[in-house]
């Protein structure tokens, strides 16, 4: 498949056309990287607080665990301690979970950010590149085939316009009709060169 003109002006503005696309991806996807790490980071609080919250716990169960062994008042003094640690228990979950909810939010806006620019410049630039590509590639097959400069005539009597036209012959569908081989070549070559390929007229 020909990724690129043959002409050299098109190929020129091909070429930069991807360097610069190719860049711009490139920006989009580090940018939303950025934003993600940007974002994670918060998670360092929610880490704080599972932290904290698992330390109290642990504390209050010891505490209890030793207070609750004393003979006689063992069992009513423990009781405050399991509350306490019941506490610490719901500070470790919501360190936990807004771990959680930070990484989903870092992830869905680094993700976005990143995505949206790459597909409207996918849209934009690799759509055009790729039909660019697949009528390059059709032309130079009708170009191989007998009968094939007729078609590529035709095609140019359909497609281009009536400026183009006239600047190949003042009647161009009535010579292309009579088959004149000079107007049947230059309609030919008009279309050729309108998808990028160099003819075998130009290289005459």
């Amino acid at each position: 498949m020909q990724l690129y003109a043959d002409l050299p002006a098109r190929r020129a503005r091909q070429i930069t056309a991807d360097v610069f696309s190719l860049a711009f991806i490139v920006l989009w996807i580090v940018i939303g990287s950025w934003v993600y790490q940007l974002i994670a980071a918060f998670q360092e609080l929610g880490a704080q607080m599972q932290d904290a919250g698992a330390g109290f716990r642990s504390t209050m169960v010891e505490l209890g665990d030793t207070l609750g062994a004393v003979p006689l008042i063992g069992s009513g003094i423990r009781a405050p301690f399991d509350g306490a640690s019941d506490a610490g228990a719901t500070l470790e979950a919501a360190g936990r979970n807004q771990q959680e909810t930070v990484l989903a939010a870092a992830t869905l806006v680094g993700v976005f950010i990143a995505v949206v620019p790459v597909v409207l410049i996918l849209l934009v630039w690799l759509l055009p590149r790729i039909r660019f590509a697949v009528r390059a590639d059709e032309a130079k097959k009708l170009l191989a085939t007998p009968g094939g400069t007729d078609l590529l005539a035709l095609r140019a009597l359909a497609s281009q316009n009536l400026t183009a036209l006239s600047q190949v012959s003042a009647d161009p569908a009535a010579e292309w009709r009579a088959g004149n081989a000079t107007t049947v070549a230059r309609l030919a070559q008009l279309q050729l060169n309108d998808v990028g390929v160099r003819t075998r007229f130009d290289q005459a």
